[in-house]
């Protein structure tokens, strides 16, 4: 009669407070001597896959919305969401990999119309700082930097890492020799800038001195050209984003900043130098520019025009020659009598 009877499969809570269970060996060293490590390690990742299968659904069926309810209510009910991430650097590769989808799928989630996700976050703030340290480790990085992304897409949560001793690292690990980390590190800060509108508009009008200090002087003129062509392409987003308005007016306003535009100009790179003149254009556009920018403008008159007129795009852009020919008008508007 053995084997008859299935087993009754598991609840989504059932599986989650066993992945629970399993996580006490994960910190048992991978060289001891316990028989029972390497068999715990292995259900750990077939639970994880499992778990992802719940979210996401597979092949032959979609995901059941009373199933994914009950997982998300029993894996922050529990604590898991800090294990999974802790314990992260010491699963396998495929198990980080169903992990960093799992939190992610998480994060979305809605029980009774409330995002626990965002709930379990705001009560547990130490591990964004957790997961921005990740980017130190290039094992895990990559998985950390893709949770963070989905847990900033909380405003409450992007508004905290915003305004937390750990925003001032991304400069740093924008600028780590690993590309795809630093890339990685790259598109978690332009998430920042660019997702809550109001929250970034809040944080550049308190933060402006430092951060833009940080911003021109690590990312701007930076000696790596990617990370200078994606700063002034963000740059140029951030500026341009209406409810930054008085950020811009204020940014635009500095003959610091103009001359780190104007270089970038003379960059050999086509790229940069178009994405410099959307921001240069804003100078001169500016309806009350300082005496010291006017002044700037008319000493480099002539130079400015040779370089806009040979300035080009690869394929016809009848809105960036229309910014152009605004741009070399108001330049040449310009008499040496407008200097202070």
């Amino acid at each position: 009669m053995k084997g008859i009877f299935k087993q009754k499969p598991k609840s989504p809570a059932e599986l989650v407070r066993q992945t629970r269970e399993l996580f006490v060996y994960v910190d048992v060293p991978s060289n001891s001597r316990d028989p029972k490590r390497e068999d715990k390690m292995a259900e750990l990742s077939r639970l994880l896959r499992e778990l992802k299968s719940i979210l996401y659904g597979t092949s032959d069926m979609e995901p059941v919305p009373e199933a994914c309810a009950q997982l998300t209510q029993e894996f922050f009910k529990g604590n898991t969401l800090r294990l999974l991430i802790v314990c992260l650097p010491k699963l396998n590769l495929e198990a980080r990999k169903d992990a960093t989808q799992v939190v992610a799928n998480l994060q979305r989630q809605q029980v009774n119309s409330r995002l626990i996700a965002s709930e379990y976050l705001e009560a547990n703030k130490d591990l964004l700082d957790h997961l921005i340290t990740g980017f130190q480790d290039m094992d895990i990085a990559l998985h950390y930097g893709a949770m963070l992304r989905d847990c900033i897409r909380h405003q409450s949560i992007a508004r905290y890492v915003l305004e937390s001793d750990s925003m001032k690292k991304f400069f740093d690990y924008i600028q780590l020799p690993n590309f795809d980390i630093a890339s990685d590190a790259f598109a978690s800060f332009k998430e920042l800038m660019t997702r809550h509108k109001s929250t970034v508009a809040d944080f550049l009008s308190q933060n402006y001195d430092w951060f833009f200090l940080e911003f021109n002087s690590k990312l701007l003129e930076s000696g790596n050209y990617m990370t200078r062509r994606q700063a002034i392409k963000l740059l140029g987003d951030i500026l341009m984003e209406r409810s930054n308005s008085g950020v811009m007016v204020r940014y635009v306003s500095s003959k610091d900043h103009m001359r780190i535009m104007m270089n970038l100009l003379r960059e050999s790179s086509k790229n940069i130098q178009m994405e410099a003149f959307h921001v240069f254009k804003l100078f001169v556009n500016n309806q009350n520019k300082p005496p010291e920018i006017i002044s700037i403008l008319v000493a480099n008159k002539s130079k400015l025009i040779r370089l806009f007129t040979a300035l080009k795009t690869d394929k016809d852009d009848e809105t960036f020659e229309e910014d152009k020919s605004l741009v070399m008008k108001e330049i040449e508007r310009l008499e040496s009598n407008d200097r202070p």
